[in-house]
């Protein structure tokens, strides 16, 4: 029974809730603000570390594309596989 009346409350605020807001009006402007605040505070991450972090990035990305740049000391060496018809050769010898 104790379910049943807490649910019943519930409900019933929800829907007084829902109706009270129905009624409840706001001018342009605050909702024009309220949108650029939700925009701002969204991509804030976006917007203001791009300012900071540029010249560490594209200090990291210059440094990174002369590192790519720069030719290796090793050596790269491939070997080199005999042709299909020598190692079936081989393979029919044996």
């Amino acid at each position: 029974m104790r379910v049943w009346l807490a649910c019943f409350l519930v409900l019933f605020a929800l829907a007084e809730l829902f109706d009270w807001l129905k009624k409840f009006n706001l001018p342009l402007p605050i909702y024009i603000l309220g949108g650029a605040f939700l925009a701002v505070a969204s991509n804030y991450d976006k917007i203001f570390d791009s300012y900071f972090a540029d010249s560490r990035i594209e200090a990291s990305l210059e440094q990174s594309q002369l590192d790519s740049l720069t030719p290796s000391t090793n050596p790269i060496s491939f070997p080199i596989a005999s042709p299909v018809e020598d190692a079936q050769t081989s393979q029919m010898d044996d």
